[in-house]
Parts: C-alpha cells; sequence; structure tokens
C-alpha cells in the first residue's frame, strides 16, 4: 500500500509546488489535494513530474447530489473537474455527495444513483475515477447525507461502473461504525482509495484508539493495492510529524 500526503493537512499555508517538492523529499509518491481552481496546474505537473510525486487526486467543484434539480449542476463540475484533473495528472477525483434534505432516504439514494449514472459519459472520456465518500455525522458532518460505508457500497453496486467507487476513510467510519478491517477487505471491489485520521481528534494515528499497524497490515495482505492518504491534522511540526509515521508505520 502507498502512503499519500494530502498537501492542505500539512502545508495548506506553503506554495503548493514547494509542499510537492518537500513531500518527495521526505520519501512518499504521491500526495492529494481538495479544492483545485488556485492553482497553476501546469507548474504543479511539472513539479510532481520533478519530484516523483503523482498527485492521486483532487476533489469535484460541486457536491449536492442530493439536492432536487442539481444534477445538471454537478455534471457541469465533474466536466470541468476531469479537464483539471487531466491537465495535471490526477487519476481520482473525491465528491461528496451533499447534505441530508429531509425527504425520504431512498429518494435521495436515488437521486445520488442517478447523477453517477449519468456521469458514466463524462467519466469514460476522461477515464477519471469518481469517488463517493461517506462522512461521519456525529463530530465533523453533521447533516451531511451519506454515513454509511455499506449505504455507499450498494450505490457502488447499482451504478455498476468501473470509474465509480469510494473513498472509505477509516476516521470517519470509525465514529460511525467501527467493524474496519472487515468492512475495507470485504469491499476491495469498491473501493479506489483510502483515507486515515487518529480518532478521537483526528490528529496522527498512534494517537488514536485504533491499531494503524494491525489495520494496515491486514488491508496489505487482503491485496488492496491502492493508496492510503494521511487525512489528519498534525499536533507535531509537520515535517517531524510524516517522519515519525514512515518510522512507526513503514519501519525506518
Amino acid at each position: 500500500m502507498r502512503y499519500c500526503v494530502p498537501v492542505p493537512c500539512f502545508f495548506g499555508k506553503e506554495d503548493f509546488c514547494e509542499a510537492i517538492r518537500k513531500i518527495g523529499a521526505l520519501g512518499f509518491d504521491c500526495a492529494e489535494t481538495y479544492g483545485w481552481k488556485n492553482l497553476d496546474l501546469d507548474k504543479v505537473r511539472a513539479a510532481c513530474e520533478e519530484s516523483g510525486v503523482e498527485l492521486l487526486s483532487m476533489c469535484t467543484t460541486e457536491f449536492g447530489m442530493t439536492l432536487p434539480d442539481n444534477q445538471e449542476k454537478w455534471l457541469d463540475g465533474l466536466r470541468e473537474s476531469c479537464a483539471a484533473a487531466k491537465k495535471v495528472g490526477a487519476s481520482r477525483l473525491i465528491t461528496q455527495v451533499g447534505p441530508d434534505t429531509g425527504e425520504d432516504r431512498a429518494v435521495q439514494h436515488d437521486r445520488i444513483v442517478a447523477a453517477l449514472r449519468a456521469a458514466r459519459p463524462i467519466l469514460e472520456e476522461s477515464g477519471i475515477i469518481i469517488m463517493i465518500e461517506p462522512l461521519n455525522t456525529y463530530v465533523n458532518h453533521p447533516g451531511y447525507y451519506l454515513w454509511s460505508s455499506r449505504e455507499a457500497f450498494d450505490i457502488i453496486h447499482e451504478v455498476d461502473h468501473p470509474l465509480v467507487k469510494v473513498v472509505y476513510d477509516i476516521y470517519h467510519q470509525q465514529i460511525m461504525e467501527g467493524n474496519i478491517i472487515p468492512s475495507v477487505t470485504n469491499n476491495l471491489d469498491c473501493i479506489a482509495h483510502l483515507h486515515s485520521a487518529g480518532h478521537p481528534g483526528r490528529h496522527e494515528l498512534q494517537f488514536g484508539e485504533n491499531d494503524y499497524k494491525v489495520i494496515f497490515d491486514a488491508i496489505d495482505k487482503s491485496g488492496y493495492t491502492g493508496a492510503c492518504g494521511l487525512e489528519y491534522m498534525p499536533t507535531m511540526d509537520p515535517v517531524e510529524s510524516l517522519k515519525e509515521f514512515r518510522r512507526i508505520y513503514m519501519g525506518e
């Protein structure tokens, strides 16, 4: 498994290209980001190629698949985001599904499925993977619709397309469900990316209640070949935090 550094979590106040170079110098070969509109995508791609760091994923500009009459706006954002991803060399996009509108959950579920089915031609043209993300509603995202990994996997099976997947965030799912190892290893067909953080607090992995050594070992043994983003807020100096991660979890 590769370990991926989200630039905003560690180096959000620094020049993005310099951050990419710093991530490469620390021995990581992949990074991710969220919003991309303020980036010079040509310069970012050049920095990635120079430093040997793959920018794996970014976010779409629109999130509201649950909202009535919002599908076209979400699809327009997806087109724009796919073009940006191709330009910078990213292979994946993360999209949040939107708020719980208060309507029957089956209605909102079906809207998400319909939007993702409508996205298939855009994804096929670009070759970009779109990833929906279940989030926790207890601590960080009250009012968000998709909190269950099980429902996320059901959506992926209903859409049934190789470019439509889930980003499984271990931190969020620890809060909402637990049962992390079986949830990941039994659903690798649905998962294109992982996120991680220590709970409680969303800080370094070693400071939380999960034994990430056990989790990472089980996921590696399951045959997962993707990446895990270190999506936490460091309590230590960011560089020292990443070095400590490598020492604890990569044996360096």
